[in-house]
């Protein structure tokens, strides 16, 4: 008997358009209402920094001990293109949520007070912005433009989709994100199975073939739909005197992120994707009664755990 807990489900691979916020939100609502009218979405998934913009190549002038004043300009210009929450950006995202009826999981980066944060919103066309997280630990480089995030923003969302066209029914669910490399925490990826995420978003920039074995692997371990979405970003989506990894060899086609976007089902089987080398949205169908029929055989939080042997805690009441 086939189930009628389906939600369909996209991820949308795009770029920020030269850090224009403007020109970035028109992009999220033509991109959102094309997946909503096309492929029925209910659910769309964009990258990592989408609104505000991932800074890739770009040194912000800093070598260890010292800092210039050219980087401090780059960091200012970086600054004023983030977004505070809540702020008419929130309120025109969750517009589009509205209008075209499709629940929305974006990367931002968001501003608050002097700290810059990478950040995964969750926005409801009923309700609005129901949710945020905050990237706990930027890797890397991205510590120097970025902030922590605490465990004050770990939710893993109850979430109420109408059915789809096929399947005239209400279909409830628990939607997560992690951010990137936070992929690959463990304890982490842990403390969302054990909070019962069935989908499991995975905004990125990481477009190395290795991601994709990641997504696989922790669809497998949660048993959960895994949707990751990367951007895909060339050159001329970034502003003019942005820095490249060979200026001699500048071109507008020149690629800076390759894409990778996928959508995976708890068995491991790859639904859609992954997308590579162009923009594009991926759409599937996700039969929640799989994630179940996944934990016939694996639980890793239930009956697959080992309570009396390991154990997980999780400061979730740390204040921003």
């Amino acid at each position: 008997m086939s189930s009628s807990r389906v939600v369909r489900a996209s991820v949308v691979q795009a770029s920020t358009p030269a850090y224009s916020l403007t020109d970035t939100l028109d992009k999220m609502e033509r991109l959102t209402r094309l997946a909503a009218e096309r492929d029925k979405t209910q659910i769309a998934v964009f990258p990592e920094a989408f609104v505000g913009g991932y800074p890739k190549m770009s040194t912000f002038g800093v070598v260890v001990g010292d800092r210039s004043d050219l980087g401090r300009e780059e960091f200012l210009k970086y600054y004023n293109a983030a977004i505070e929450i809540p702020s008419p950006a929130i309120s025109r995202i969750e517009q589009i949520s509205k209008a075209t009826g499709v629940f929305i999981v974006t990367g931002i980066i968001e501003r608050d007070l002097g700290t810059l944060y990478c950040t995964a919103i969750f926005v409801s066309p009923g309700q609005g912005l129901v949710g945020k997280h905050r990237k706990l630990v930027p890797t890397a480089a991205e510590r120097l433009i970025w902030g922590q995030g605490d465990g004050s923003t770990l939710p893993v969302l109850e979430t109420s989709f109408s059915g789809t066209a096929e399947r005239n029914n209400e279909v409830t669910t628990k939607v997560s994100a992690s951010i990137c490399w936070e992929n690959f925490m463990p304890l982490l990826r842990t403390y969302y199975y054990s909070q019962g995420t069935q989908i499991y978003c995975a905004p990125t920039v990481d477009a190395r073939p290795v991601w994709q074995s990641s997504m696989v692997h922790i669809a497998i371990e949660g048993r959960c739909f895994v949707l990751s979405a990367c951007q895909f970003a060339q050159e001329k989506d970034y502003p003019a005197d942005h820095a490249v990894a060979d200026i001699n060899a500048r071109h507008p086609d020149n690629i800076m992120i390759a894409g990778g976007s996928v959508i995976v089902s708890p068995l491991g089987k790859i639904l859609a994707g992954p997308l590579l080398g162009e923009e594009g949205i991926l759409t599937a169908d996700l039969d929640l009664d799989d994630c179940i029929r996944g934990k016939f055989d694996l639980d890793t939080t239930g009956h697959y755990a080992r309570p009396d042997v390991f154990e997980l805690k999780a400061n979730i009441s740390q204040g921003c």
